[in-house]
């Protein structure tokens, strides 16, 4: 599993609201589960889709992981209220993890370190019940 690291709010967007692609400017050959970080800056809300409720600053933790998702695909059309371009990462089943994993983030695509790994998957198998 890799991780990529997304500014809060949007970081909390895709894996409490919803948000479906992630823009970038650069692509990706990867396909598969993928960790968000949260980075420790935070990004001011310039833009917010309508009907799209706005987290709390006290649900957006920093410099942690707070969820996984599986990266299906990588467009540069997409009929989403969140898609910009000019490159539009997709997400499919957004899973948050019940307590946030403090770690660094980095640039692009990165490899989570093998603590981090371990309790990602703790915490999804006890959220699922496996």
């Amino acid at each position: 599993m890799k991780a990529i690291s997304i500014r809060q709010p949007w970081a909390w967007a895709i894996i409490h609201a919803g948000k479906d692609v992630e823009n970038r400017t650069w692509n990706t050959h990867y396909r598969g589960l993928l960790a968000i970080h949260a980075p420790a800056k935070r990004k001011s809300i310039d833009w917010w889709p309508r009907g799209v409720i706005r987290p709390e600053e006290e649900d957006c933790p920093l410099s942690a992981i707070i969820g996984v998702v599986e990266l299906t695909d990588v467009v540069e059309r997409m009929r989403s209220k969140w898609f910009g371009g000019p490159y539009g990462f997709v997400f499919v089943n957004p899973q948050p993890l019940p307590l946030p994993i403090h770690c660094k983030g980095g640039l692009g695509l990165w490899k989570l370190p093998p603590n981090v790994l371990r309790s990602i998957r703790r915490q999804l198998s006890l959220s699922t019940g496996k």
